[in-house]
């Protein structure tokens, strides 16, 4: 499917084929495609939480108010990231760039994050924002339909998946074969609405 199509078509889908079951290759293509989300510094704060257990997934249907979606699609990514993931070695992540530009990049690192606790959350959730839209139209474009949520008791869920005290859940994604389509959009805003040009107006 062309990105454009991918774009125009991606819907959140409650509804799954709990019978069909993603193909491992496709799993993995799906992840290749979700590793090249951009992040700030390259520092790719993100974790997958891949749930798999059946039982660990009753649990989380509980938290997230008995939606069907969290059973019975093939996929559910909790989708976290690591706040701390600027002090964490973030050398690593600059390995392949030259050595002029790996130093310059580590200093800037730790200047821009240092005793900014609200912008390390803040930086943590716009990665996880880019990486969860392009693991849809990934998903969309392989012919798979998603269901980003936000729905769910978060601290059950941290419970559950024991997440670490310095990594925060962005959001929940569901992946799989619709067995229902989604309802007709039910109202886009006017690109009018939301479109300001240079500044706002007071």
């Amino acid at each position: 499917m062309h990105t454009l199509d991918a774009i125009t078509t991606r819907r959140a889908v409650k509804q799954y084929d709990a019978a069909f079951i993603m193909p491992e290759a496709d799993i993995k293509q799906l992840f290749h495609c979700m590793l090249q989300a951009p992040t700030a510094f390259n520092l790719q704060h993100w974790r997958f939480v891949q749930v798999e257990d059946r039982q660990l997934r009753a649990e989380m249907r509980k938290a997230a108010g008995d939606q069907a979606q969290v059973t019975d699609a093939s996929l559910l990514l909790v989708l976290c990231a690591d706040t701390q993931a600027w002090q964490r070695n973030p050398a690593h992540c600059w390995r392949h760039a030259p050595i002029n530009t790996q130093d310059l990049m580590l200093s800037m690192i730790h200047g821009f994050y240092e005793n900014q606790p609200q912008l390390q959350r803040d930086e943590a959730i716009r990665s996880i924002g880019m990486v969860a839209q392009t693991a849809m139209l990934a998903a969309k474009a392989m012919g798979y339909d998603s269901c980003p949520m936000i729905g769910f008791d978060t601290q059950r869920v941290s419970e559950l998946i024991q997440l670490p005290d310095d990594h925060v859940i962005g959001m929940m994604l569901t992946i799989g074969k619709a067995d229902k389509e989604a309802w007709p959009k039910p109202g886009q805003l006017s690109l009018e609405n939301v479109r300001v040009l240079d500044r706002f107006q007071r």
